[in-house]
């Protein structure tokens, strides 16, 4: 009769299987072989070890074999089965990779699964498997724009540091206006999202008019103040300013965070601002709205109230921008701001790096 051979374990080898017999991460089947292992140093026979872990004899002599041979590498992946040859060879994939990165096609900007197929002689289902391995989207497109100010590094350190570390008996308010807000009214009505159909609108309109929404997001509890306008000029950016001086605390300083629209720095804001002290303007740089953090509720005002629906009048759209924003303050929740300005001149740094390799 066959015996199975002893195996004997040193500590350092016992400790892995032991960790990889109970770790939660560990796959199932790796666990259920370092456990054959770990009994069959105890001196446990195989048909023993397959009844206590549930498995066939044959495979309990399979891996004491291999980790007699391998150790506990080879208990952590199977090893090659036979199978049909892949038919896209490395070659084939770094193939479909350069082209798709490194050229375009004659007629178009870039590649689609059909066209490259076409091109190379291939099936369109190797393409898409070959981009989804590697990450590879042709259909979309990113924008960004890089900020020439002279002074950028200054200015985003500044409102970084408002963010991260605000100033003690004082308020910080991120201030911009949401301008040319259509109000516009769909020339059917639309049909509701019912099971296996989304909603619809019509893709033609009726316009109503624009208002401007001039917001002043507060940064450390999220509470809105919020005026409607039909203009935005520097009259209006006043109004702004006087409403947010009658609405907060007199004896707390404002540090606003605006961008560089020209009414903002207008002559008679200055005067205006050299009268109110404790009213404290701090620029973004220039092409650099995303540093606003009021852009960010902008964005789900834009999405969650305006975007979908319908408004006969400006009246009617500016009653639902109240109503949001009212719902909104009752159930306030703050933007968290997490990036450094350290991160940011970063990612700036490996930004302007790739652009001027793309330019050589």
């Amino acid at each position: 009769m066959r015996v199975a051979q002893k195996i004997e374990l040193d500590a350092q080898v016992e400790r892995e299987l032991r960790i990889l017999s109970k770790r939660r991460r560990v796959e199932a089947r790796v666990q259920q072989r370092a456990g054959v292992i770990l009994l069959a140093a105890k001196g446990w026979q195989n048909k023993d070890i397959a009844s206590e872990v549930k498995l066939d004899r044959r495979q309990v002599a399979l891996w004491r074999r291999r980790f007699m041979d391998d150790g506990v590498s080879a208990l952590l992946q199977d090893a090659p089965r036979s199978g049909r040859t892949p038919s896209v060879t490395p070659e084939i994939e770094t193939r479909i990779v350069h082209t798709t990165l490194h050229e375009k096609p004659v007629a178009a900007t870039h590649w689609s699964t059909r066209t490259l197929a076409a091109h190379l002689g291939l099936s369109a289902t190797t393409i898409r498997r070959v981009w989804q391995r590697n990450g590879l989207k042709p259909h979309r497109q990113d924008t960004f724009k890089l900020s020439r100010d002279a002074r950028f590094v200054d200015k985003l350190v500044d409102v970084v540091g408002l963010y991260l570390d605000p100033p003690d008996k004082a308020l910080v308010l991120s201030c911009d206006e949401k301008s040319q807000i259509q109000a516009l009214n769909r020339t059917q009505p639309g049909l509701p999202m019912k099971r296996g159909r989304a909603g619809t609108v019509t893709h033609d309109y009726k316009r109503h008019g624009t208002t401007t929404l001039f917001a002043a997001l507060n940064t450390l509890d999220g509470t809105v103040i919020s005026m409607c306008q039909d203009r935005h000029r520097h009259q209006e950016w006043l109004k702004f300013l006087r409403l947010i001086d009658r609405s907060t605390p007199r004896r707390l300083q404002l540090h606003l965070i605006v961008d560089n629209y020209g009414t903002h720095k207008h002559p008679e804001v200055q005067k205006w601002l050299a009268k109110h002290p404790r009213f404290v303007m701090h620029f973004t740089p220039t092409s650099a709205s995303w540093l606003n953090m009021v852009e960010r509720f902008f964005r789900d005002i834009s999405e969650n109230r305006i975007r979908r629906d319908s408004f006969t009048s400006v009246a009617e759209l500016e009653h639902a921008i109240a109503q949001y924003i009212e719902h909104h303050n009752n159930h306030p929740k703050p933007f968290i701001w997490t990036a450094s300005a350290a991160d940011i001149l970063a990612k700036v740094t490996r930004a302007k790096a790739a652009l001027a390799r793309v330019g050589r």
